[in-house]
């Protein structure tokens, strides 16, 4: 028999089961009435008259924190429902402030069933107990393989990835036509413009670290390793490699040159480029908009001699502690994870999806472009340690950029910043 087969036959046989104790609740107080002999007993028909509460199935939870997906996931819920019938309820909410909920309330066997997150939310959640291993089996070979990586931890993986997105390489096209083949023809192409006026800034930096990953990753810079199965490990900090040194000071030496500002500010580096006064920004799939408003002609490229970025993966992670799993584990892999499903999650929401025939099937010239840039992306690390990444390496790019520091120390003393945290922890 078939696991839908079983799962629809469990469900059918807890519900006859519940309606045969309602129907036994409705016997007991009659037989009592019909055993008294005071006429008062007689008199009080809304005891014996009450009618049983309707007995209800499981409901299903899934929490959203964005509402792009929201009406398609309430109409794939009502056909689950449909589907596997007998009482199920599936209730799709939409919560602004929900990253932490399910870690949160996993002590307690609170929040929702299912949730969607970004998968570096993964790991405190794995870490608490409030997440559940997912084993898609077959379907796992329909997806990316870094969609797939980023819910994998400690050896297994923890949740259905529903889509990706990374940044690419955008160019002002007025002012360099074709697509640089190496970083230093991006060099090249932006002192120059800068020397001659045409330009303002040779490269907008949004900032020093997650939008300028592929500076980094061009020459084997990381920022956390992988143990003997694949999980991220923080015995390994890539941090001061040669790779992040190399791309920190190649970074750097735009500023020397006089073609990038010290001052990296996220808004002031698209302003920039939307209003043409920078040859080159590296940034993602959230700047279109904006871009396409601004009427800058631009087009987008992979990065240079193997340059990658970081991958984000959304996907949907069951909550552990609550009793419905082996039911939300069975809406994602018997019935979410389809292409059909999840041809209609992509037009819904546009992301890149996370299955493979849908992500190359993709035609619009700027996901195309997002997708060919993102081919080698890997996931960003989804541990916890990762938290303490963020301020040290910001910290190590401004002192570099500020000439406070050379990259080696910069780098090296966020690396000691970031052992120093996990060994308090």
């Amino acid at each position: 028999m078939k696991k839908v087969d079983i799962l629809k036959a469990l469900l059918l046989c807890t519900v006859l089961v519940l309606s045969l104790a309602g129907c036994a609740k409705k016997a007991t107080p009659t037989a009592a009435v019909m055993e008294e002999t005071e006429p008062e007993a007689v008199e009080e028909p809304a005891e014996v008259m009450e009618a049983p509460e309707e007995e209800m199935g499981p409901t299903l939870t899934l929490w959203v924190y964005d509402d792009t997906r929201l009406t398609v996931l309430n109409e794939l819920g009502q056909e689950f429902e449909d589907e596997y019938g007998v009482g199920l309820t599936v209730e799709v909410q939409d919560l602004s402030e929900i990253r932490n909920a399910m870690t949160l309330g996993a002590a307690t066997g609170e929040g929702p069933d299912m949730v969607i997150i970004p998968h570096d939310n993964l790991g405190p959640m794995v870490e608490e107990g409030a997440a559940a291993v997912i084993d898609l089996g077959d379907k796992e070979d329909l997806f990316l393989d870094p969609a797939i990586a980023g819910f994998f931890y400690n050896g297994a993986l923890y949740g259905l990835p529903l889509s990706v997105e990374n940044i690419g390489l955008f160019r002002n096209v007025d002012m360099v036509p074709d697509a640089p083949t190496t970083w230093q023809e991006i060099y090249d192409i932006g002192v120059a413009l800068v020397n001659d006026g045409t330009a303002e800034s040779a490269m907008g930096f949004p900032d020093l670290t997650y939008n300028s990953y592929p500076m980094y990753t061009w020459q084997g810079g990381y920022i956390f390793g992988r143990d003997a199965d694949g999980s991220f490990t923080s015995d390994d900090i890539g941090m001061a490699n040669e790779g992040i040194i190399n791309g920190l000071e190649w970074a750097y030496s735009l500023v020397e040159a006089g073609a990038v500002s010290t001052n990296i500010d996220w808004e002031a580096s698209h302003v920039q480029f939307e209003t043409g006064r920078s040859a080159f920004i590296m940034t993602g799939p959230w700047a279109i908009t904006r871009f396409k408003e601004a009427g800058v002609n631009y087009a987008i490229s992979a990065f240079p001699e193997g340059g990658y970025p970081f991958m984000g993966v959304q996907g949907i992670v069951v909550n552990a502690s609550k009793e419905n799993v082996l039911l939300a584990q069975t809406f994602c892999i018997d019935f979410l994870a389809t292409e059909e499903n999840f041809q209609r999650l992509f037009e819904a929401d546009t992301r890149p999806s996370a299955m493979i025939t849908i992500f190359e099937a993709a035609d619009d010239p700027d996901t195309k472009a997002f997708n060919e840039a993102g081919v080698n992306a890997d996931p960003m690390p989804n541990i916890p340690e990762m938290g303490y990444v963020w301020d040290a390496w910001v910290n190590a790019t401004l002192l570099t950029f500020q000439g406070e520091l050379d990259a080696e120390a910069a780098l090296q003393q966020a690396v000691d910043q970031i052992r120093q945290q996990i060994d308090a922890e």
